[in-house]
């Protein structure tokens, strides 16, 4: 196979790859058929990479899924560990008495929980219609949205504490920034960037975003609760430097709407009709079978366990 040839099909997986992971729509032939990688003569298949993709924890699949960059670890990863089980099954380490105890316990445990989750699993239609909005009622007040302000800051370093040249030299920037905002048609977000400490920020004219005045630092709190919006405050000595801040706009307490919740509620109700239907099994089956303890020979295996 030429380089060019083997390039053409690398972009051709990791591009088939990517839309499998997002998503995209793809029939099971198809899936089944699109060689991904190969070790040791072995094709790997999308559908393989998708079921390996599945195990992992929904914060590393979001970040695949997000940078297709990260496609390539994956599938080395998964390589790497079809490398080591080939080589263990090809020693028959697997059939070596401790390891094989250690697997029927894993099996046994893995057949257990699964058939667990199916008698478990609620009833497809569940929750109907009128069941979310009646939750939704009962908890209004957990989508409750607190008042929100869009602020943007300009910053001017000096922790308290620094030498004296340092606080005066702070000094003569913060009233520097005090006197461009005051000059006539100022532009905030223009002294923002050539003057602010907080270079992030800066670039994006001093903006920060949408906070809370939970999520203000309490000497910000007090002062931006009170300005208007467009209202640029005076600046503020806190123990990191010197802030003037302005409000951008303002958004009002509100509830958010079932619309914008319901998947996420409906999620949390199905999680909890299932944990409580997996309750009522366990209880009516230790009921129906009732276990007996021999607490005397327990407490011998306990000793012996430490």
């Amino acid at each position: 196979m030429s380089h060019s040839t083997a390039t053409r099909r690398n972009t051709f997986s990791r591009a088939a790859v990517t839309a499998l992971l997002l998503g995209a729509a793809c029939s099971p032939s198809t899936a089944a058929a699109d060689v991904v990688a190969r070790i040791g003569g072995a094709d790997i298949t999308s559908e393989e990479l998708r079921a390996y993709v599945e195990t992992l924890n929904a914060q590393e699949q979001a970040a695949v899924a997000k940078d297709p960059a990260l496609l390539s670890q994956v599938v080395r990863a998964y390589l790497a560990r079809q490398a080591v089980l080939r080589e263990a099954r090809a020693k028959k380490w697997d059939q070596e008495p401790s390891v094989k105890a250690q697997l029927d316990r894993v099996r046994d445990q893995a057949i257990t929980e699964l058939y667990l989750q199916s008698v478990s699993k609620p009833p497809d239609g569940y929750p109907k219609e009128a069941e979310v909005q009646a939750a939704y009622d009962a908890n209004k007040r957990a989508f409750d949205v607190p008042r929100q302000f869009r602020v943007a800051q300009i910053f001017v370093a000096a922790a308290r504490g620094a030498d004296k040249d340092a606080e005066e030299k702070a000094r003569k920037r913060i009233d520097e920034v005090t006197r461009k905002l005051k000059q006539k048609g100022a532009d905030f977000a223009a002294v923002a960037r050539s003057d602010s400490d907080e270079k992030e920020a800066a670039q994006r004219g001093g903006e920060i975003g949408l906070l809370t005045e939970a999520q203000m630092v309490p000497g910000i709190r007090a002062v931006v609760s009170g300005l208007a919006k467009d209202a640029v405050s005076d600046p503020i000595r806190l123990d990191d430097g010197w802030h003037v801040v302005k409000v951008l706009d303002t958004k009002p307490a509100s509830t958010r709407p079932l619309s914008e919740v319901r998947d996420a509620r409906v999620a949390q109700m199905r999680a909890e009709r299932a944990q409580a239907n997996r309750q009522a099994y366990l209880a009516k089956l230790l009921e129906q079978s009732p276990p007996a303890i021999n607490e005397l020979a327990l407490s011998k295996v306990l000793s012996k366990s430490k």
